[in-house]
């Protein structure tokens, strides 16, 4: 590609590199230059002007957008749309709750092959919905390289973006408690998590609230209806011989894991009972505010297996917030120090 000053007289199919102003309004950069908009721009006395003129081989920004998000999306997906593309951009737009799917080693592949050609993401596994901006295809310059192109369509096919949908479609919560001050614990926990799970396109079809007690508990894991299951108790779990995931053990399940690095949300377990997933959802679920179980319920409901590993990967990068209410923060200042 040839980029800058250029006589009118050649600038025939060039492309306007910026936008200008004329006697008939703006031309845009970008616009391609006809006839007609060589002579708007000759009444406007801008001779020479800016363009990029593209060489043999080259191939236009829209077309190479295109291009990249074809290999992205080789197969229709329910989940996401590619959007027509517009100044070297294609969108790839969530139709649908679920989670981003994709292969981040052929990504950085992809944005190695030229600095003109470019893909962003949301994180992997990043929650959708509907709406959602998943990931943009942005060509950088007006034209780039076949050669080049080639590169980053073979990376793109790679990539495999793909939209992973719920597979679980009803939740059943239970509640551990008694008395007017957990009732109100447990009316903000079933909102908050009732709302949690409509943004997965998942129904909270049954709530049942018990005394926090291991035979209680264990007696409502076995007839809690839902596709998954999620405890919150009335007092938090301490220990993986506490009494929610006693209970999930007693009423012939199994413990997962106990624990993730990730704040907040250090106290959360998970396993299953049966087919069913169960998570044991740690206090802080009672806020809309995003936290550990957030990451651990999205992929749970979409189908994701939730590996030992996973979770303590979720330590780099992830969760780390200080809450000013809390009654007892992390790092105390000492005299004379915020």
């Amino acid at each position: 590609m040839i980029f800058g000053p250029c006589p009118l007289a050649q600038a025939l199919g060039a492309v306007l590199a910026h936008s200008v102003q004329t006697n008939g309004g703006k031309l845009a950069k970008g616009t391609l230059l006809g006839v007609a908009e060589i002579a708007q721009l000759r009444a406007a006395g801008h001779d020479p002007v800016e363009v990029a003129r593209l060489e043999p081989g080259d191939i236009g920004e829209d077309a190479a957008a295109s291009r990249i998000a074809a290999a992205l999306l080789p197969a229709p997906d329910p989940g996401l749309r590619a959007t027509l593309a517009h100044t070297g951009r294609v969108n790839l737009i969530a139709t649908r709750p679920g989670l981003l799917s994709f292969d981040e080693t052929a990504i950085h592949a992809l944005n190695l092959t030229h600095p003109a050609i470019t893909l962003a993401t949301l994180p992997p596994l990043a929650r959708l919905a509907p709406g959602t901006l998943a990931a943009t295809v942005k060509i950088i310059t007006y034209a780039v390289p076949q050669s080049a192109l080639v590169l980053a369509e073979q990376a793109a096919g790679r990539a495999a973006i793909r939209h992973l949908a719920p597979v679980c479609r009803t939740a059943g919560l239970i509640l551990t408690g008694t008395g007017a001050k957990d009732d109100k614990l447990a009316a903000k926990g079933r909102a908050a998590m009732a709302a949690r799970l409509a943004t997965l396109g998942v129904d909270l079809i049954d709530t049942a609230v018990v005394a926090h007690d291991e035979a209680a508990l264990a007696t409502a894991l076995a007839v809690t209806k839902g596709d998954i299951l999620l405890i919150l108790t009335s007092a938090a779990t301490s220990d993986l011989m506490d009494t929610a995931p006693s209970a999930l053990r007693r009423a012939g399940g199994s413990v997962a894991r106990f624990g993730m690095p990730v704040d907040p949300g250090n106290l959360l377990f998970h396993g299953a009972l049966g087919s069913r997933p169960v998570i044991g959802l740690p206090g802080c679920a009672r806020s809309p505010a995003l936290n550990g179980a957030d990451w651990v319920l999205d992929r749970l409901v979409c189908g994701v297996a939730v590996t030992d590993e996973m979770v303590a990967r979720m330590g780099v990068g992830g969760l780390l917030k200080e809450i000013p209410i809390r009654p007892s923060p992390r790092e105390r200042g000492r005299a004379g120090q915020p």
